[in-house]
């Protein structure tokens, strides 16, 4: 498998060194950024080669790579093609809390789902689920809109989202929807042991996952627009449960 530009190469490096192969750098590419690669790569004993740009946009598929692109080591876990199972991270960050995580359902759009990783690790989620079926893989293009954060969040393919609904419930968790029609965000108790699932571009959550739902929370549209993207919906629900489990 192969990542590629600055950021998933520089938390690829960062996060497990010993599973890059090798790092490969646009010829001509300079800056802060490649100084950056070129010392981690030498700290980790990483081969890091200069190559021609159209050698880079050959190996990325012509997507846009910024110059640079990590091959992974054979034995890395993060196989795109893995149908269903969990994707071997570091664990959650010190930061990450595991009482807060997401399930997401029927994302299609690769690009939508790395924003979704990055927002996830951002706002401090212990983990992603995503539904297998019907979803997106975490595939290169995924872990570049991730911005590197695909590196360091836990993320879990699951076969039945009902049936992970009901085990975490089991564990304690309430489990709150998002959906239009349900209570606003800030007006929902977003504390505790806390599974936010989150639905599809097109269709949104699943009538049984609805069903299964402690409740739903949504963000009222003041404008002309009927919804927000994917990843822009989970950032604010996602932020103000931070918010609530930082407040004095």
């Amino acid at each position: 498998m192969r990542v590629y530009g600055f950021h998933p190469v520089r938390e690829a490096l960062r996060r497990g060194p010993a599973e890059v192969g090798r790092v490969l750098v646009a010829a001509g590419r300079g800056g802060g950024r490649r100084l950056e690669v070129e010392a981690l790569c030498l700290r980790a004993g990483v081969p890091c080669e200069e190559v021609e740009r159209e050698r880079l946009d050959e190996l990325s598929g012509g997507a846009a790579h910024n110059g640079f692109l990590a091959e992974l080591a054979p034995e890395a876990g993060r196989s795109a093609a893995a149908p269903a199972g969990a994707v071997p991270g570091p664990g959650p960050a010190p930061e990450a809390d595991p009482d807060l995580l997401v399930l997401v359902e029927d994302v299609q759009d690769p690009r939508n789902l790395g924003a979704l990783i990055r927002v996830c690790e951002g706002a401090g989620a212990g983990g992603l689920m995503i539904r297998d079926r019907g979803s997106a893989p975490l595939s290169p293009a995924a872990v570049k809109a991730s911005a590197g954060a695909a590196e360091w969040l836990p993320v879990e393919r699951v076969t039945n989202s009902a049936d992970t609904i009901r085990r975490l419930k089991e564990e304690g968790f309430w489990v709150y929807g998002a959906a239009a029609g349900g209570r606003p965000a800030w007006e929902t108790d977003l504390r505790g042991k806390v599974l936010v699932v989150l639905g599809g571009e097109e269709k949104g959550l699943r009538r049984l996952t609805r069903e299964l739902c402690d409740g739903l929370v949504s963000l009222p549209m003041r404008g002309r627009v009927e919804s927000l993207n994917l990843s822009t919906a989970a950032a604010a629900i996602l932020y103000e449960a931070l918010r609530q489990r930082t407040a004095e």
